[in-house]
């Protein structure tokens, strides 16, 4: 398969992210959606950000204010046996996870030729209600006339639930609140009405039964969404056996609609694949990948905040070949560019495999 890293990966790291104030500092820049506005590639950057502490008996805690917006800093004791503080991602108590020790803002990132960006210094996005205390993450962004339409992940005490907001110029957004409430991520938008009516890829997560797996929804005017369908399901022993879901927008080809997605296998190694959609039909599969076309192999991909991981959020079809963005290791930011016949022939059309 002829994927071709770029000779600058990462082409985004933490040190080239200012943190949103000085007692912070960044932790990962990563799994950014991607569009074209004008001549400019935009990124929108997740960037993961936690308070400083220099005592290093002591877990800090990011809480937003809701009221003011602002963020307020918590002071935990390590030696408080309420609290268990065994995964440095989160504290839990009584089993379950209560607090994040980061939060995560959306941050926009400007290029002229697509690999080399300039990064903003603050927040395009930033937590603003109790829905999203917790942190905003993981955004795509969808194209729809003049328009970018923009989901991301809300993360609160209430659960993962799926924001949307919107802007013509990536200067001013506009926020429209919870898309899909608790518990669903990476939800994308197709880039075009089919048949009258809005699609979006969803992954809900049940808790009683079931998995994390990919279904679609439909929607008359991106308020209203329903005729949720069950769309594709984990496959044993697989590349993506453990867990699933969207990541690029859905690129639309003369064979169907192709939307790269991640998959995980039992030991959370996170490669890319594809599916193929039909075009008038998208709660249709006509063929998936049995192979994934990229798996983490480079240094920056096995190693990191979360090694072992490529999660894509955005790819731009150029030509025959899609240029994938795509977070590594839940740390940096990376770009390849794959030919669109690659993913094509890692797609079986005899057996789905839904």
């Amino acid at each position: 398969m002829t994927t071709v890293r770029s000779e600058l990966n990462p082409i985004i790291k933490t040190t080239d992210v200012s943190p949103s104030r000085p007692d912070f500092k960044v932790l990962g820049a990563f799994n950014a959606g991607v569009a074209v506005y004008g001549e400019e590639t935009i990124l929108l950057l997740r960037v993961a950000e936690a308070p400083v502490s220099e005592n290093a008996g002591e877990v800090l805690i990011p809480k937003l204010n809701e009221v003011t917006g602002e963020v307020n800093v918590e002071k935990l004791s390590l030696t408080d046996s309420r609290y268990s503080f065994a995964d440095s991602r989160f504290v839990a108590e009584n089993g379950k996870m209560t607090m994040l020790t980061s939060m995560s803002h959306l941050r926009v990132a400007r290029s002229k030729d697509g690999v080399t960006f300039t990064i903003e210094e603050q927040p395009a996005l930033f937590p603003q209600t109790a829905l999203e205390a917790w942190g905003i993450e993981d955004p795509r962004i969808t194209q729809i006339g003049d328009k970018y339409y923009i989901t991301y992940s809300a993360a609160s005490v209430r659960g993962v639930g799926v924001g949307l907001a919107e802007t013509s110029d990536f200067r001013t957004f506009i926020r429209h609140g919870i898309m899909l409430l608790p518990e669903n991520k990476d939800v994308m938008l197709f880039p075009e009405q089919i048949g009258g009516k809005y699609y979006a890829l969803t992954r809900p997560v049940p808790h009683s039964f079931g998995a994390p797996e990919m279904w679609i929804a439909e929607s008359p005017d991106l308020v209203h969404w329903g005729k949720h369908r069950f769309l594709m399901g984990l496959r044993q022993d697989s590349w993506d056996g453990g867990r699933m879901g969207g990541g690029a927008v859905p690129i639309r080809t003369e064979h169907g609609w192709l939307a790269l997605y991640h998959g995980a296998d039992t030991k959370h190694r996170y490669c890319m694949g594809a599916v193929l959609l039909d075009l008038e039909d998208p709660g249709k599969v006509i063929a998936r990948s049995t192979r994934p076309f990229m798996e983490p192999e480079a240094d920056y991909e096995l190693n990191g905040f979360f090694g072992g991981v490529v999660f894509s959020c955005g790819a731009l079809l150029i030509g025959d070949t899609v240029r994938m963005y795509y977070g590594a290791a839940d740390e940096v930011m990376a770009v390849a560019d794959i030919p669109l016949a690659d993913i094509l022939d890692t797609l079986s059309y005899e057996e789905p495999l839904i």
